[in-house]
């Protein structure tokens, strides 16, 4: 039996590797989530026009890895501080959000936000919103494994401030 999770955490491109190497991990998928345009292509959500946000969909053992660990690791991937964006990458397609697909995952994302918030690792307030989940539109082939297809490119990336902002905060 497997279980979904959608995070968006800005880059759909930087969003992959860190869930695709946890056991348990079924699958890791680029796409699309939380407009109003069936089927979106990247120039159109690059547009800022579709109202989706850039997401990464895990497929998981719930066995083996839960919910509330992917929450964890989805968080040390992002700044939750910042709504406008993630990064270098700024723009309503690159917010945080915590997408769920139950009352369940509700209650562990909510829980979650709320014990970060209440542990005072950051001056500002935990902006990351929780949403119900939307249609997932997976993302075209060349936007998928990224890191493993262009590491280089994946490096730069990488480097646009959410490498440096792991390791201030959350390593």
């Amino acid at each position: 039996m497997t279980e979904t999770a959608i995070f968006a955490g800005g880059c759909f491109w930087c969003m992959v590797k860190p869930f695709d190497q946890q056991p348990g991990i079924k699958s890791v998928i680029s796409g699309y989530t939380g407009g109003t345009v069936a089927n979106p292509t990247y120039e159109q959500v690059a547009s800022h026009t579709t109202g989706h946000t850039e997401a990464v969909e895990i497929t998981f053992d719930p066995e083996v890895i839960s919910y509330a660990d992917l929450v964890e690791i989805y968080w040390r991937q992002t700044d939750p501080t910042d709504a406008s964006g993630q990064f270098q990458d700024r723009g309503d397609s690159y917010r945080p959000v915590i997408f769920v697909n139950s009352e369940a995952q509700r209650r562990a994302a909510t829980a979650s936000r709320d014990a970060l918030a209440a542990s005072g690792k950051f001056a500002e307030p935990i902006v990351t919103t929780i949403e119900d989940a939307k249609p997932f539109y997976p993302a075209e082939a060349e936007h998928q494994d990224f890191y493993r297809r262009n590491p280089f490119r994946y490096q730069i990336e990488e480097m646009g401030g959410r490498e440096a902002f792991i390791k201030e905060h959350w390593q």
